[in-house]
């Protein structure tokens, strides 16, 4: 592992650290870290969210009610664009954290928008990427063990059901090293079961906690004339800024946003062939083992052999996340093994409520948020792609005819002869560069001078 150039707010230091040593930080309000890389950059794949920040700053928030802090990637604007009125504030979807808005340095959105001079950042909520937990080993010891007991199990699973694999496809299919591979992947992960248990929170946490802690941290750090931020979400990270708007349009209050950008998001997918209604109903298996999070990077990551190397036995996939030749396939790769986080059962059971008529709704289950969404007095963006089976263009529709016509700007990308665009391509496809990037912008700098 290369080493990493750690300097301090209050100072500087060089030192040879493993990031999951910024993990076990003490937590401090308002502590921020400043990362550089030391030597030549790793290949792609090859490292894990837990071990690089690419952002030109760390930064950790403590989230209240809670013994998580909430990890912030700053990219600085660049010296050469028009300086910004406000700061920009990204956030992603669930199970992802930072990388999905920085795979490589062709596809960076992150650093496209820094370049156009806006100071970004990308929250990373509890529980994702660099975020980190103080644990506590000495509380609830028999019920982690037991919860251990049931997911080491499932993915104990998932080796036997690959060595049958294995043997039906020897016939010239060889998956060289895969036991082994899979093997420490379990090793590994058993060594992460410890803070399980801590994954209690649901999609109202994120909403009352994670979020306005994160927002009054980066007004902090950045001191916009009038307090707001521009913001923009990317799947979950949409849902979360609708939800927010709906709140706070019910209740009469600032937002503390001056514009939103949704890209691929909903607050209900009743009406659509989303692929999530056959998804999210995975709420059951984990009601009925009781377990706190499903292990998503796990699993995905045990299978990406089969996902991105021959026979491509689960390359079908691959369409969940992009639409056909429109992703570099090392970077759907490091997307597969780099950005994706454990998914909290309580935030999967409430996410359910989305597909389901009338929308998402609160943990009380009394609260739609789509009910309330025309209220908000908030410039909106709302973009979906032509071929994204996660949140189709209808579905985006379904929350985009309820705000107010004067507020609403709705893009659906894609056309007949091609580039399509799959749910992550609109942030890191081939084209979108040049046919998404400038258009977000534009929208961007018309309400950050406003």
């Amino acid at each position: 592992m290369d080493a990493l150039r750690v300097q301090l707010s209050s100072g500087s230091l060089t030192s040879s650290v493993a990031a999951s040593s910024l993990l076990s930080q003490p937590r401090t309000p308002f502590s921020s870290l400043q990362l550089g890389r030391v030597g030549s950059s790793p290949a792609v794949g090859s490292v894990s969210a837990n071990e690089t920040c690419t952002a030109d700053e760390l930064h950790y928030v403590p989230v209240p009610n809670s013994d998580w802090r909430a990890a912030l990637w700053r990219y600085l604007p660049s010296p050469k664009a028009p300086k910004r009125k406000h700061p920009l504030l990204l956030l992603s979807g669930i199970a992802s954290n930072a990388f999905t808005y920085d795979l490589s340095p062709e596809c960076s959105f992150a650093r496209s928008m820094s370049g156009s001079g806006f100071d970004t950042w990308i929250l990373e909520l509890r529980g994702a990427g660099l975020s980190s937990l103080n644990v506590d080993t000495g509380t609830g010891k028999e019920s982690r063990k037991d919860e251990q007991q049931i997911v080491s199990g499932l993915l104990e699973n998932v080796i036997n059901v690959s060595e049958r694999m294995e043997k039906v496809l020897d016939e010239g299919f060889k998956f060289l090293g895969l036991q082994d591979r899979l093997s420490k992947r379990v090793g590994d992960f058993k060594q992460r079961l410890e803070v399980f248990p801590r994954y209690n929170w649901d999609f109202d946490n994120y909403l009352e906690e994670d979020i306005p802690s994160a927002m009054e941290y980066v007004r902090t750090q950045t001191k916009p004339e009038d307090g707001k931020l521009l913001a923009i979400g990317h799947s979950m990270g949409g849902m979360l800024l609708y939800a927010m708007l709906s709140r706070c349009g019910l209740k009469g209050m600032d937002s503390g946003l001056a514009s939103v950008t949704t890209i691929a998001s909903t607050l209900e997918y009743s009406s659509s062939g989303t692929l999530l209604k056959y998804l999210l109903p995975m709420k059951e298996p984990a009601q009925a083992l009781n377990v706190s999070a499903l292990p998503i990077d796990t699993m995905l990551e045990m299978a990406h052999p089969l996902i991105c190397r021959p026979p491509y036995a689960l390359s079908w996939l691959t369409t969940n996340i992009s639409a056909p030749q429109m992703m570099e396939p090392e970077v759907i790769e490091k997307l597969v093994l780099n950005s994706l986080c454990p998914v909290p059962a309580k935030l999967l059971y409430q996410l359910a409520t989305s597909v389901d008529k009338g929308g998402l709704r609160d943990r009380t289950g009394s609260f739609y948020y789509k009910d309330h969404i025309s209220t908000t007095n908030v410039p909106i963006l709302a973009l979906a792609g032509d071929w994204d089976i996660v949140c189709p263009p209808d579905a985006v529709y379904e929350t985009v005819k309820l705000i107010p016509e004067h507020l609403a700007t709705y893009k659906v990308f894609g056309s007949p002869g091609g580039p399509h665009y799959g749910h992550q391509d609109m942030i890191s496809g081939r084209t979108a560069r040049s046919e998404i990037y400038p258009l977000i912008i534009q929208f961007l700098q018309r309400h950050d001078q406003s």
